[in-house]
This record gives C-alpha cells, sequence and structure tokens, in this order.
C-alpha cells in the first residue's frame, strides 16, 4: 500500500509508488475487461466525489472506479453543494467529515482546495484537478497509457503542446515523467509559456516543427479559453496552422509515436478529424485507463481486500 494518506500532488510520489499505482491498475484493468465487472474490495466504504468544476471524464471515471469495487459512491456538485450558498469549504469539509466519509474527490477552480481540505477531514482526499495547479490521476493515467501502448516511460522523448502556462495537466505529467526517466519537452507559443518554461527540468521549444520528427509521444492539450485571463493569444487559425496536428504533421511524425489528448478536443484546432481518429491517437485508451487507475489510487489508499483481482 502507499506510504502516503492523500493523492494530492504528485511531486509528494516516489518512483517505487508510482510504479505500484501503474501496476496494480494493469491489475484492475483486466477486470474491466471482463463481462462481470464488480469486486468487493471497497464494500462498506463511502467514496464522495465533489466537484466545484464541471467535469464530464474525471467524475464519471471516478463514480464508475468506486462502483466497481462496491463502495457506495456519493456525488456533489457545486450547484448543489452549499457553497453555492456561501459556505467554505472549510465549513463543508466538516460537514463532510461528520458523515464520516471514507475518501473524498475534489475538484476545484480553487488552487490548494484538496490541501485544506485535508486539515478538516480524517477521509483521504483525492485531487481531481485544483485550478492551474495539479491532476495527477491525469498524469498517472497518461503514463499508464503510454506504457502500456510503448512498453516503458524510460527515454521516451514527449512533446506536450498547447497551453502550458494555464495546464494543470502539465503541473502533474511533467514532473511524473521527469521522475519516471522520460524526456519531457513543452511546446507552444510564447504567450501561453510560462515565464521559466525550463523550471520543471525538462526541455522547451516555442516551434512545434523542430522537435516533431523526434518525439515519441504528441500530447496535445486543449486549449482553455476559461483560464486564459486576458493572455495574449494567436486567431484559432494562427494557431492551428502553427501548432495543430493536421494530415502533414502526422506523416512527419516517428512511425510508432504516438497522439494523446486529455480532452475534450477543439477538434479542427488541436487535432483534425485525421489525426483524432488515426490509428496514432490513443485517446479512448486515455479515457479506458482512467477507470482501471483512479481504481487502483483508491484501492492503495484505503487498504482495500484482493478478492477477485488477478494474482
Amino acid at each position: 500500500m502507499l506510504h502516503h494518506k492523500h493523492l494530492i500532488d504528485i511531486d509528494e510520489y516516489s518512483v517505487e509508488e508510482i510504479t505500484e499505482i501503474l501496476d496494480t491498475a494493469r491489475s484492475f484493468k483486466e477486470v474491466n475487461d471482463r463481462t462481470i465487472k464488480k469486486l468487493p474490495t471497497l464494500r462498506g466504504r463511502t467514496v464522495i466525489n465533489l466537484f466545484l468544476e464541471p467535469s464530464t471524464r474525471t467524475r464519471t471515471s471516478f463514480e464508475i472506479a468506486g462502483k466497481r469495487m462496491s463502495a457506495d459512491v456519493i456525488n456533489f456538485s457545486a450547484s448543489s453543494s452549499s457553497t453555492k450558498k456561501g459556505e467554505t469549504l472549510a465549513d463543508t469539509g466538516e460537514t463532510l467529515n461528520a458523515m464520516n466519509a471514507d475518501l473524498i474527490v475534489v475538484r476545484s477552480k480553487q488552487e490548494g482546495a484538496p490541501r485544506l481540505l485535508a486539515r478538516h477531514v480524517d477521509a483521504h482526499i483525492v485531487n481531481g484537478g485544483d485550478g492551474k495547479h495539479q491532476h495527477p490521476t491525469q498524469a498517472l493515467l497518461d503514463a499508464f497509457t503510454i506504457r502500456e501502448r510503448l512498453g516503458h516511460l524510460e527515454g521516451l522523448r514527449i512533446g506536450i503542446v498547447g497551453d502550458i502556462a494555464h495546464s494543470r495537466v502539465v503541473g502533474s505529467l511533467v514532473p511524473l515523467l521527469v521522475k519516471m526517466g522520460a524526456k519531457p519537452i513543452v511546446i507552444g507559443p510564447p504567450t501561453l509559456m510560462p515565464s521559466e518554461p525550463g523550471w520543471w527540468g525538462c526541455d522547451w521549444s516555442y516551434t512545434l516543427d523542430d522537435v516533431l520528427p523526434e518525439l515519441d509521444v504528441v500530447y496535445m492539450l486543449r486549449i482553455q479559453m476559461e483560464r486564459l485571463d486576458g493572455a495574449p493569444l494567436p486567431s484559432l487559425r494562427e494557431y492551428t496552422m502553427l501548432y495543430g496536428i493536421d494530415t502533414a504533421r502526422l506523416a512527419a511524425m516517428k512511425p510508432e509515436a504516438i497522439i494523446m489528448h486529455p480532452g475534450p478536443i477543439n477538434r479542427g484546432v488541436e487535432l483534425s478529424a485525421e489525426a483524432a481518429d488515426s490509428e496514432r491517437a490513443v485517446i479512448l485508451d486515455q479515457v479506458n485507463a482512467g477507470v482501471a487507475v483512479r481504481m487502483s489510487v483508491m484501492y492503495l489508499l484505503l487498504g482495500g481486500d484482493n478478492s477477485g483481482l488477478a494474482s
């Protein structure tokens, strides 16, 4: 089991712990391929999904993960939470704590919300995405997908393309990849890059075409207009011309290189229809991996039994 009570920041996890999560997720992936997918692993445990920001993939993935392990899963959205009435997150935490929840998944526009909540509850906390800070389970499912498709992480050249400055995906994925021996490079226009893009310990480039032929993985980020806060952005047409994956850029990629995207895709912006639907794209594999990885995280944090798991 893990040496941490919470999963808030991937930087706190060692290579061995990350590997354990990914290895355990493989067992759960096998479970998810069965006709009968239900396990007694977390029977009697209560999982609360506290989503104070809209989400489809992450919330649904956590809900399915909990239910497949027989946990009682309760969903709260921003519209149904008392935070909409002015209640503080700390008071919400105290309220949930009084109900004896075992694990709380929290997603918030506010950076640091999961760590704040952790100070007010006895339950395990999993960060489902906080502002522009971190999204650790996304990074884990991405690493799982790469490892399943390409066989390993160490030594791979992984290009992360797009809105680097405003992406919580980058905030978790780059540190994880560096720890695991991969060679990430962030790529995007200067206006969508942090002032010091090398502070993660990775390379960076303002030009996709210069580095595209050397990449094993091309990870396209969604342009997040809701997080830009007035940052100057080229027109979408110009952005697509410089950074979008189209037919010509597909042909320039390594023969075995894959395309990833955290979703939802802006078709015709980050990816053309041909690129999004090509055999190189493992985007639906990422979605599938999300359930297995989140099952793994819950199982390891809560110390569930291994009934029904492959030996």
